[in-house]
């Protein structure tokens, strides 16, 4: 694994802090973020790896809920499922607060959540959940209890797993012969191509692309069918993938269009990384930010903004308002809109929702707010 890229020392993105945190005399956790390119597999990933225990526990603050984006995506996509494949029993690896698996009946679905306050809440809608960490102790114990999964589906859950060879071991053994995987990801070469250096943090192991992907699932008898492009997260890819063995379904020509894409991009050299790395720039502004995501943490820590430049974030969750942000220490605020009334710059930590963001600050764009982006390039919209 060769190094393209230092982001310095940076905290555990979705790690908000509380005022005893402030005053505590334990100290904050953070480690060195590097980045690396596998000339063999393809595949980026970071080089520092934070244990899973740490990262994902029973506080863990992210709710895909909390996106309108997220929501109308796994609807859509749940219909697709439902139609196309008609699955008598679905598995989801990282279901979260269950925005996608709500849309199955509850007889037919498994939940992997290993977040506990998570997995509560689909317990709480009467489906099974396993809160436990996803590999083949796991996959062994749901196999002898329901036999062969004829869907397997994970968002954004997988690149967060540092044992990949365990990860598809454990797929393969679970999937029924003629079952499919769906997995999806923030795309590698949106990601290049943004300049959006921000999709690297401690939870983001990986950031998948299609020649990646190929690669490591080869040799677990696992091939990539078909691909779609997707805007949620900045620009993810939703890889579909069939077992080699069988044969009823086609390779589809996306997978073709999508690997010369990234073939003529040079995403298989390790000098198109390089010049990535050249390419990120610091800027700073006096702000407010909106959205206080984990990737923002990344861009805070790695341009060395703080409180005294950007006086607070606005955000929904519930599990990160009246927090404080990883590292920079700057302030969570529960969104209202009294809270931007008066601001003449909000910075994007979102910026991957800007659509539903924009809609939602119509008025405070009417009123001649501006948005400030640092994907690509530090701007103002």
């Amino acid at each position: 694994m060769k190094k393209f890229l230092d982001l310095g020392i940076q905290p555990l993105a979705n790690k908000y802090l509380t005022n005893k945190d402030l005053n505590s005399k334990k100290k904050e956790q953070f480690y060195h973020l590097e980045v690396g390119f596998d000339n063999k597999t393809k595949l980026v990933s970071i080089l520092n790896k934070v244990a899973s225990h740490i990262m994902f526990d029973n506080k863990y603050p992210y709710r895909s809920s909390m996106s309108k984006t997220m929501i109308e995506s796994f609807k859509k996509l749940s219909k697709k499922i439902k139609r196309i494949y008609k699955p008598k029993l679905i598995l989801e690896i990282g279901s979260n607060d269950g925005s996608l698996i709500k849309n199955f009946n509850k007889k037919n679905a498994i939940c992997v959540e290993p977040c506990k306050n998570l997995a509560v809440l689909t317990k709480k809608k009467g489906i099974k959940t396993y809160a436990e960490y996803w590999n083949m102790k796991l996959a062994k114990k749901i196999k002898s209890k329901y036999n062969k999964i004829d869907l397997i589906y994970s968002a954004n859950t997988l690149s967060h797993i540092s044992d990949l060879e365990s990860v598809f071991n454990s797929i393969n053994y679970t999937l029924a012969d003629e079952g499919i995987l769906i997995i999806e990801d923030p795309s590698l070469y949106e990601c290049l191509k943004a300049v959006a250096y921000d999709q690297f943090y401690n939870e983001h192991i990986y950031v998948f692309s299609l020649l990646s992907i190929k690669n490591i699932i080869k040799k677990h008898n696992l091939e990539v069918f078909n691909v779609e492009k997707l805007k949620t997260h900045g620009g993810s890819i939703r890889y579909f993938i069939k077992k080699i063995s069988n044969t009823k379904i086609k390779i589809h020509d996306n997978v073709k269009k999508q690997l010369s894409v990234e073939i003529r991009y040079k995403m298989n050299n390790f000098e198109t990384y390089i010049e990535f790395g050249y390419k990120i720039k610091k800027k700073n502004k006096k702000i407010i930010g909106y959205g206080s995501t984990a990737k923002s943490v990344t861009v805070l820590n790695y341009c060395k903004i703080k409180s005294e430049t950007l006086d607070y974030f606005v955000d929904t969750t519930p599990e990160k308002t009246k927090k404080y942000m990883p590292g920079t220490h700057i302030y969570i605020d529960k969104y209202k809109k009294s809270l931007i009334d008066d601001v003449d710059y909000i910075f994007l930590g979102a910026w991957n929702f800007k659509e539903e963001i924009f809609k939602k600050e119509k008025n405070f764009l009417k009123k001649g707010g501006k948005f400030i982006t640092h994907i690509p390039i530090p701007k103002i919209i």
